[in-house]
């Protein structure tokens, strides 16, 4: 329905707007859809829903629809669903406004709030949106510490964005000198676009001749725009009066289209005007623009001399260091305002790439130029944290007090001068700068989720008078892409998380750490706290003790057994599954956990088919049976309710059926003795009751330690309870039928017939 409603709206939008046309531009609408998904309440960032879309070139206007539907009836409370949304990368949030790490930047995204009672939507709409892939990001309030049992009916909230976009199909292109004559209207604005190619260092946009039918000479009102909007940053807008303005960009972004949209703030009435850009290019590092004649052969030349004296593989080493030099000897007096280093891509691992300098991991920097290393970054690297760390090499030369060597890590396009009053902004974008010097030799820098772009590091030596001998220093820098930032620290764990065929990391913190690198420690847990939940957890699983031993005592040792099994698994798991320091992991943490749950459904499942005091080739048999399938179910879903109390309820029915067969055939209650039902029955039955009533509706992350550990009690104190009594007139045969301490090793077997018998009163070993 919604999705229909979409359509014909962006039907009649499309038809009004190329109504109006005049054959320059035609637009055309696309649609995309995601499907719904189950939101969560944030805890950390692998609790948000992201989505990623995709916005082409020329985009006029994109419209996001979100939708939230609650999943069932019953009341459930209003709540907010917070919505982010960020174009070239994933949104860095903080919802529970928790403290970065150190040296680590992040801007805000921007964030809508939906409430949702049963069903609610809301749209946002954003005018030139910058071509690319934005990602939308959705949440519940934070999360307030209750662990819910999968399976269990609770309150249930869907998202679904559906984007649509109108982009124009045939936008003319403004040619670098060449006058374009254009036409706007207040309704219907003029669209162009132009190419920055590399190594511009300013460029400008003007406006002139400017007219409009029936009004005066330079009565015109325009508004020139240049750039798209990415939500941070927007376009540079110049409000033009008279006959003609310009607008003019230092470091625009290199490589890519640029938006140029130009509108009429007459009402009624449409302007006629002629528009030009020009742009320079300040310079052109040698080792990127070579000559084709004289630098080529020159470079030949001195590489055909050093590879007559070089066999092998030194060979080309040899040529490449001479290349290198003849390089870097040609840039300084040629070039004299940027030294541009080639760099080396290398994929690691998943969101792990690093970057360095083929000549060596230090750079040469100089007071006379910048230094330039450029960083590609493609979409399956945003979902990591750019690392930068700039580290001053004093071995070679001393750096004054006065002097510093700053840097300068900016998308798009390089900053050429790091000595203007704002050292680290481009014309649509702002960098991150750093510094070294003397007294502080390295600087670290780290951007969690970096845009999707190129990125370029310019190295200057600045000195505030003179630099003196020291003119030209070493720096090492070092550029990577790790998945999260310094591995999450102690108290936290790195995760890989994926949207579909999108990768991103995230941390996970414990023991009461937080923030995006858990360093966050004002909700930390102590020693002694994360000691004695430790401690808790493992000793309360010593009340299975009694419980062996009654068993042992009734001769139960098929079910002694079991309780043992449960008591080792669950002790050591628990000391395992701790967070912080008091850890112990005797085995992996998978198979600790996949025991623990068998073994504590098969304790339950025995118990009671004990209750039922059914004959011995009937109880093992479904001993074994329900073991098997419970192993099955563990494996397919270990943490899902009715893998817990699927078991424990047929095996309920099973002992019921026995107990009312018994009943109805002796005309009697069963058991018949009150005395069982009071002291025994009733008592257990109250603390299986309350444990799992526990284990289901009480647990929080604040309470678990506590909570968990009386279920422990309370499971262990009801086996107490509900084990029969041992029977009567038990053969002392087998480990299941009790022991027989009276045993006598010499006896005579009778001959009866063609075989070896013995007496039923004595009850010894039948031989065949």
């Amino acid at each position: 329905m919604e999705v229909s409603f979409l359509r014909g709206l962006l039907l009649v939008f499309l038809t009004a707007w190329t109504s109006a046309d005049d054959g320059q531009v035609t637009f055309v609408s696309e649609l995309s859809s995601k499907p719904a998904q189950k939101l969560s309440k944030y805890g950390w960032y692998g609790s948000v829903r992201l989505q990623r879309f995709h916005i082409p070139e020329e985009t006029a206007i994109a419209r996001w629809l979100f939708s939230v539907t609650k999943g069932h009836n019953f009341n459930c409370g209003q709540h907010n669903v917070t919505i982010h949304i960020r174009w070239g990368s994933p949104p860095v949030i903080n919802p529970v406004a928790s403290v970065f790490p150190n040296s680590t930047l992040w801007s805000p995204c921007l964030s809508l709030t939906l409430p949702v009672t049963s069903q609610s939507s809301m749209t946002f709409n954003i005018s030139d949106p910058a071509p690319g892939d934005w990602y939308v990001a959705a949440h519940l309030p934070e999360d307030d510490g209750r662990i819910e049992q999968k399976g269990f009916p609770s309150c249930s909230y869907f998202f679904q964005p559906q984007l649509s976009v109108i982009r124009a199909v045939d936008t003319p292109v403004l040619q670098q000198g060449t006058f374009l004559t254009q036409t706007a209207a207040p309704d219907r604005p003029a669209r162009l676009k132009l190419y920055v190619p590399e190594f511009v260092s300013s460029l400008s946009v003007s406006v002139a001749d400017c007219s409009s039918e029936g009004a005066e000479s330079g009565n015109c009102s325009l508004v020139l725009r240049l750039g798209s909007a990415s939500l941070q940053q927007g376009p540079v807008t110049v409000n033009c009066s008279g006959i003609g303005c310009s607008a003019a960009l230092t470091d625009p972004p290199w490589h890519t289209w640029l938006r140029i949209v130009v509108e009429s703030s007459q009402v009624n009435r449409t302007l006629t005007f002629n528009i030009v850009s020009n742009y320079t290019v300040g310079c052109k590092p040698k080792s990127v623009g070579l000559k084709a004649d004289d630098d080529i052969s020159r470079l030949r030349g001195n590489s055909s001399d050093t590879n007559s004296t070089s066999t092998g593989n030194s060979s080309v080493v040899t040529d490449a260091a001479t290349f290198s030099n003849e390089s870097a000897s040609l840039i300084a007096p040629l070039s004299m305002c940027l030294w541009s280093i080639p760099v080396l891509y290398e994929e690691v691992d998943v969101l792990s790439i690093r970057f360095m300098p083929v000549n060596g991991p230090s750079v040469s920097v100089t007071n006379t130029h910048p230094t330039l290393l450029t960083y590609p970054l493609h979409t399956q690297a945003t979902g990591g944290t750019l690392n930068l760390q700039l580290t001053l090499n004093s071995t070679n030369a001393t750096l004054g007090t006065s002097s510093s060597v700053v840097a300068c890590l900016s998308p798009w396009a390089p900053v050429t001068e790091l000595n203007h009053p704002q050292p680290c902004r481009t014309a649509l974008f702002g960098g991150h700068g750093v510094a070294v010097n003397a007294s502080v030799n390295k600087s670290v820098l780290r951007l969690p989720f970096p845009q999707s772009a190129t990125w370029y590091l310019t190295l200057q030596l600045v000195c505030n008078s003179n630099c003196g001998n020291t003119s030209v220093v070493s720096v090492l820098p070092e550029v990577f892409i790790s998945a999260c930032v310094e591995d999450c620290g102690t108290y936290g764990e790195c995760r890989l998380l994926r949207s579909y065929s999108y990768l991103y990391a995230a941390c996970v913190c414990k023991a009461g750490w937080s923030g995006w690198g858990c360093t966050d420690d004002s909700t930390a847990q102590s020693s002694s706290h994360q000691l004695t939940s430790t401690l808790l957890l493992t000793l309360s699983n010593l009340f299975f003790l009694p419980a062996i031993v009654v068993a042992v005592k009734r001769c139960y040792i098929t079910e002694a057994s079991v309780y043992l099994f449960t008591m080792f698994f669950s002790t050591f798991y628990h000391a395992c599954d701790q967070p912080g320091v008091a850890v112990l992991c005797i085995m992996d943490y998978d198979t600790l956990q996949y025991c623990d749950f068998l073994g504590s459904i098969c304790a339950i499942w025995v118990t009671i088919l004990c209750m039922a005091r059914i004959k011995d080739t009937f109880k093992y048999t479904l001993f074994m049976l329900g073991a098997l399938l419970i192993a099955m179910s563990m494996q397919l879903d270990r943490k899902g309710l009715w893998n817990l109390l699927g078991p424990i309820l047929c095996a309920i029915l099973f002992m019921v059926i026995v107990w009312v067969y018994r009943g109805v055939r002796r005309r009697h209650c069963y058991p018949p003795s009150w005395q069982r039902w009071v002291f025994y029955l009733i008592p257990g039955g109250l603390c299986a009751l309350i444990g799992v009533c526990l284990y289901i509706f009480a647990e929080t992350e604040d309470n678990y330690y506590y909570t968990h550990s009386l279920w422990h009690i309370l499971v262990a104190s009801c086996v107490v309870f509900l084990l029969p009594p041992k029977e009567k007139h038990k053969e002392s045969l087998g480990w299941s039928r009790g022991w027989s301490w009276n045993w006598s090793w010499s006896w005579r077997p009778r001959v009866c017939g063609y075989t070896l018998c013995q007496s039923d009163k004595d009850e010894l070993y039948t031989v065949t």
